[in-house]
Formats: structure tokens, C-alpha cells, sequence
């Protein structure tokens, strides 16, 4: 059976999310709901995001992140056939000054 894109537990969850109001709130519920891996691999790639905008080149990208090459061209086809999730934030963020923090092995700085 396939996966639903949409149903009332996501909309549960992601109503969670919008009620959020500060980062702190955001640590402890993501602290919470997944584990350290699974936030640092979603930080990642909302990074990751920012540097294929900008036209950074697969290997540096993984040079820096760790991340895999597979993982990267995820997300570049999101970014250019997705539901321009990536492309809305990325600009929200950038209207608030925002910008990713560097990386060095894997870790960011």
C-alpha cells in the first residue's frame, strides 16, 4: 500500500511544529521526537540546500558535510522538480539575514 502524501497525523504533526515559538522549542520537541542523527542529517540538508543554490560543486559539498553524493542529488532534485519547500525557506531565511553555518568534516562551525 503505498504511503499517503497527506493525512490527519501529519497534519497533527506538522500543526506541532507550527505551534513552535522559539528555537529552544524546537530542540526540546525535536530532542524529543527523533533522534540526534536524524536532526543533524535533516540540519544538513537544508544546508546543503543553500549550497547547491549558491552552485557549490557535489564533492566539496561532500568533503565538507559528509554527506553522501546520493543525498545531495536528492535534494538538488528537489530543488528543482520538488514542491519548492527548500527554495521558500531558503528565502525566508535569507530575508531574515540567516545563513548557514560553515563545515569542516562533517561538523558545522
Amino acid at each position: 500500500m503505498p504511503i499517503k502524501r497527506r493525512d490527519p497525523a501529519k497534519d497533527y504533526l506538522f500543526e506541532a511544529i507550527l505551534s513552535l515559538k522559539t528555537v529552544e522549542d524546537c530542540y526540546n520537541f525535536f530532542d524529543d521526537l527523533c533522534t540526534i542523527k536524524e536532526v543533524d542529517d535533516m540540519s544538513k540538508r537544508i544546508c546543503v540546500a543553500k549550497m547547491l543554490e549558491e552552485n557549490t560543486v557535489y564533492t566539496e559539498i561532500t568533503e565538507k558535510t559528509g554527506l553522501s553524493t546520493a543525498t545531495i542529488s536528492r535534494i538538488n532534485r528537489c530543488l528543482k522538480y520538488g514542491s519548492d519547500g527548500y527554495s521558500e525557506i531558503l528565502k525566508r531565511l535569507d530575508e531574515k539575514g540567516l545563513r548557514p553555518p560553515e563545515f569542516t568534516d562533517g561538523e558545522a562551525k
